[in-house]
């Protein structure tokens, strides 16, 4: 079995969250809208982020940079292509399909399917690389 490299790992999950932040900062105001905010609210500020969903998405980044290290390492060890690739057939096969089924069933906008979809292939895709970095 092959060894985890903590450091990368470490170093994936900051990176993911980062590029996650960065996702949705751009991406902000769109989100919110999907989610059915109006401007009002949006600039009141009467809506500010919970703490506890931001607490359960930084716990859940580390948990999938260690299983996506796990993955990679399983294929053969760390490269960039290999980090990447297993970054993105991770996010298709099992982020994609599991937000689309259910924002299909809560009827939630096509938008906010696409916006939250594609900060999870930005986290896995960063990270998938950054383990990459770490031979």
């Amino acid at each position: 079995m092959p060894a985890i490299n903590w450091i990368g790992v470490l170093a994936a999950w900051v990176a993911g969250w980062l590029a996650q932040g960065i996702w949705y900062m751009v991406l902000g105001r769109p989100w919110m809208a999907a989610l059915g905010w109006t401007d009002a609210e949006i600039n009141s500020g009467r809506r500010r982020m919970p703490v506890g969903p931001m607490l359960v998405s930084v716990v859940a980044e580390l948990i999938m940079a260690l299983m996506l290290a796990g993955i990679v390492g399983h294929l053969g060890g760390p490269s960039i292509a290999i980090g990447a690739i297993s970054g993105v057939l991770v996010w298709f096969g099992f982020v994609l399909t599991t937000i689309s089924v259910n924002n299909a069933f809560q009827r939630r906008p096509v938008m906010l399917t696409v916006i939250d979809a594609g900060g999870w292939l930005a986290v896995l895709l960063v990270q998938g690389v950054v383990l990459g970095l770490f031979r």
